[in-house]
C-alpha cells in the first residue's frame, strides 16, 4: 500500500460493550485519533446481534416496522453514521475498526476501500475460502468494495462476507468492517423482515457466512488470519484493550 510503513496496535476486544455502546466507542477511538491521543490502532471484537441501518433507511416510511421486526427476531436496530443500506451481524461475526491520525484524511479516502478490500479478502483466502473484492447482483447494502466468497462446487454461487465502511474527519479516519464468519440463518432472517418492511429488493441467497463454504471455519480463525494478513501493510503490535478502558 501507498506510503510510509507504520506500527499498527491489535487491541482484541474479548466481550462486547452493548450493541450501540460497541459503535460508539468506534467513534470515541477516532477521536482519540485525531487528537494526537492514539496512534494508528485496530479494534476485534465480535458484536452483539446488531442491524446497522444507514441514514437513507431511517427516512424511509417503512422503518418503524423494519426496526419493530429487528427487535422481534433478537437483533437491535440502529443507525449508523456512515452511509449503504442496513447490514446484519452477530456473535457469528468479526468486526475491525481500524483508526489512524492523518493531517489530511480526504486523501486516498476511495483508494482504502480497495486497498483494504483486498487485504481482508486475502486473510479469507489464506483459511481457503475463495474469496474476491467486488459488488454481487443482488446483495445486501451493495457496495463496489464488498468482498464475496465462492463455492468453490457452484461458482456461480457468491455469497457476501463483508461489508465495509468509512468515516473521514479532519485529522483521521475510520475504516470499519465486518466478515460475517459463523452462523448465517439468523443473518438471512433478520434481513430479509427489514428490507421488506423498508420496500427494498435484494437476493436472500447473497447472504451468508464464511463456513457455509468452508464448515471448520470460526471466528478466531478467521481473526487471526485477519491480524496475519495486517502485517503486510504494517508492523503490528500487541495491544491490551483493557488500557483503552482506563
Amino acid at each position: 500500500m501507498a506510503g510510509e510503513r507504520t506500527s499498527l496496535t491489535a487491541y482484541r476486544q474479548h466481550e462486547s460493550m452493548g450493541a450501540a455502546e460497541d459503535l460508539d466507542f468506534a467513534l470515541e477511538l477516532l477521536k482519540r485519533a485525531r487528537s494526537g491521543e492514539l496512534g494508528p490502532s485496530l479494534r476485534l471484537y465480535r458484536p452483539k446481534p446488531t442491524v446497522a441501518f444507514g441514514q437513507r433507511d431511517a427516512n424511509l416510511p417503512g422503518f418503524g416496522a423494519a426496526e419493530l421486526a429487528c427487535s422481534d427476531l433478537g437483533f437491535q436496530p440502529l443507525v449508523r453514521k456512515a452511509g449503504g443500506r442496513a447490514a446484519a451481524y452477530h456473535q457469528g461475526s468479526l468486526v475491525i475498526d481500524h483508526v489512524e491520525p492523518h493531517p489530511d484524511a480526504i486523501v486516498r479516502a476511495k483508494a482504502r476501500f480497495s486497498e483494504f478490500g483486498e487485504l481482508l479478502a486475502g486473510a479469507l483466502r489464506s483459511v481457503g475460502v475463495h474469496a474476491a473484492v467486488g459488488e454481487i447482483p443482488g446483495e445486501y447494502c451493495p457496495g463496489e468494495f464488498s468482498v464475496h466468497g465462492e463455492d468453490p462446487d457452484f461458482p456461480a454461487h457468491r455469497i457476501k462476507l463483508i461489508g465495509t465502511a468509512q468515516r473521514v474527519v479532519s485529522g483521521g479516519w475510520l475504516f470499519s468492517s465486518v466478515i460475517v464468519v459463523e452462523n448465517s440463518k439468523p443473518i438471512r432472517e433478520v434481513l430479509t423482515a427489514s428490507y421488506a418492511a423498508l420496500g427494498l429488493d435484494w437476493d436472500p441467497a447473497t447472504a451468508g457466512a464464511a463456513n457455509d463454504l468452508l464448515a471448520h471455519l470460526d471466528v478466531k480463525t478467521v481473526e487471526d488470519a485477519v491480524i496475519e494478513a495486517y502485517r503486510g501493510y504494517a508492523d503490528v503490535l500487541d495491544g491490551d484493550f483493557r488500557s483503552l478502558m482506563a
